[in-house]
C-alpha cells in the first residue's frame, strides 16, 4: 500500500467534492480524474487497523463480489494516509446509477414498481452466501442497465453456503431498523420481504 503524502491529500481535499462526511472529517470525495476516494476513519487500536487495514478489506470484499457476479466499484488502489495512525483509504472508480433511497425520495409513489427487482438482487445477494450487515436503501443502486450494484461494502461476510433463515431474518431486521433511523418508515417493507418470499418459492 502506498503512503500518501499530506501534500498529495491536501490537494485531493481542495480540488475535489466531498460527498459524504461525519464529525471525523471527510469520508468519500469525489476527484477531478473521475476517481472517488474513500477515507476509512477506524475505531480500531491502531495496531490492529495496521494488521488488517480498512482499505485491504474493502478491496477484499469487492474482488469477492465480483467473482460472484455482482457489480461493486472498481478498486484502481489502496492507500495509507497515516499508518501510525491505521488511517488508510482506498481509490476507486464508482459506479453509474443511482441509490434505491434517492429513488425512493425522488417519487415515493412509484416504489411498488423498485420492489420485484430489488427483491430478486437480495435473494441472489443471499444465496450466494453474502451478509451483508450494512444492507439497507442508501447502500444498493440501480444501474443504467437496469441491475443492481453495491457501493458500500467494508462490512459485509461470504459464506460458503447460502445464508439461513435465520441470517435472512435478521438482514431484514437491521434494513428496518435503518429505515426507522431515516426516517422512511413509510417505505414498503412489508411489500419487499413478500417479493423475496416469492422468490424464495420459485
Amino acid at each position: 500500500m502506498r503512503i500518501v503524502s499530506a501534500q498529495e491529500l491536501e490537494d485531493w481535499l481542495a480540488s475535489g467534492e466531498v460527498l459524504e462526511k461525519d464529525a471525523r472529517g471527510p469520508k468519500v470525495i469525489a476527484l477531478e480524474d473521475g476517481l472517488f476516494l474513500k477515507i476509512f476513519h477506524t475505531r480500531r487500536q491502531p495496531w490492529l487497523a495496521r494488521l488488517r487495514p480498512a482499505a485491504s478489506r474493502f478491496a477484499h470484499n469487492a474482488e469477492r463480489l465480483r467473482l460472484a457476479g455482482i457489480p461493486v466499484p472498481e478498486v484502481r488502489e489502496q492507500l495509507w494516509l497515516s499508518r501510525q495512525a491505521g488511517l488508510s483509504a482506498c481509490l476507486y472508480r464508482p459506479l453509474p446509477g443511482q441509490s434505491i433511497e434517492q429513488l425512493y425520495l425522488q417519487a415515493p409513489q412509484n416504489a411498488e414498481q423498485l420492489l420485484p427487482a430489488l427483491a430478486s438482487f437480495i435473494y441472489q445477494l443471499h444465496r450466494s452466501g453474502i451478509y451483508f450487515r450494512s444492507l439497507h436503501l442508501g447502500n444498493i443502486l440501480l444501474l443504467p442497465d437496469g441491475g443492481h450494484g453495491l457501493i458500500d461494502i467494508l462490512d459485509l461476510q461470504c459464506k460458503r453456503q447460502p445464508l439461513s433463515p435465520w441470517l435472512v431474518q435478521r438482514n431484514f431486521q437491521h434494513l428496518k431498523h435503518y429505515l426507522g433511523r431515516r426516517k422512511l418508515t413509510e417505505f414498503p417493507i412489508d411489500s419487499l420481504i413478500a417479493h423475496y418470499q416469492l422468490c424464495a418459492e420459485r
